[in-house]
């Protein structure tokens, strides 16, 4: 099967069977996405989940977050991931939200990638998410599905390359919900360790490109470290 005609399959499927999606993350505004995307960088959105209740309720907006002091919002994220640098960050972000737009989150990529903890899968978040816009953010997940499917070349070695490869083939209008999709595919049947090929709706059309990833790597006893995608 061509690469096109793969891609026209998966988008297809996922067209008629999932046709509203959107992040599993909870939040209230654009700001409160901001935080809980920060927050999620090698972390479960579960557990993002459990947590920002809590730290919404203390500090809900750009403004009341940056008259905080790192150690107090240390103390509402200390369950997450890297949580020192995690507050650091969104005290940080926070203050530069106030202090150079307003108090609004910036809606350019160039502006928010300027922001302390924010990377481009994170700014491409808040772009699909908050904004509508035709932006694909590749995390882990994407990462992994993209090439165990055959929808990026092995050459596409970097969350970047495999944003532009997939861009090519994802029509515009499909783009946000595209990163939804192969996100959840990758979450819940396309997993790491034991991706659930038997029940996979994409199995007699999928490469199985397993070589370079945790379930090559566990079958063929080489221990290595999982590629860490930059949020």
């Amino acid at each position: 099967m061509r690469r096109k005609e793969r891609y026209d399959y998966v988008l297809n499927y996922f067209r008629e069977r999932m046709p509203k999606v959107t992040t599993e993350l909870e939040f209230g505004s654009v700001f409160q996405l901001l935080v809980a995307t920060v927050l999620s960088a090698q972390c479960t959105d579960k557990r993002i989940n459990q947590v920002t209740p809590d730290l919404f309720r203390r500090y809900p907006d750009a403004r009341s977050m940056a008259q905080a002091e790192v150690d107090e919002v240390l103390e509402y994220v200390k369950s997450v991931s890297y949580p020192n640098s995690k507050a650091r960050h969104l005290v940080e972000l926070a203050r530069m939200i106030v202090a150079d737009f307003g108090g609004e989150v910036p809606t350019e990529m160039a502006d928010l990638v300027k922001l302390p903890g924010v990377g481009r899968k994170t700014a491409n978040v808040i772009q699909a998410v908050a904004y509508g816009r035709s932006a694909i953010a590749v995390d882990t997940h994407v990462y992994r599905v993209s090439h165990r499917m055959g929808l990026v070349a092995r050459s596409a070695n970097t969350p970047a390359k495999v944003e532009e490869e997939l861009k090519r083939f994802i029509p515009e209008a499909d783009r946000a919900d595209a990163h939804h999709w192969l996100l959840l595919h990758g979450r819940y049947v396309c997993q790491s360790r034991q991706p659930k090929c038997d029940g996979c709706q994409f199995a007699d059309i999928c490469p199985k490109i397993l070589e370079g990833s945790k379930v090559g790597e566990v079958r063929s006893g080489v221990k290595n470290e999982e590629l860490r995608v930059k949020r």
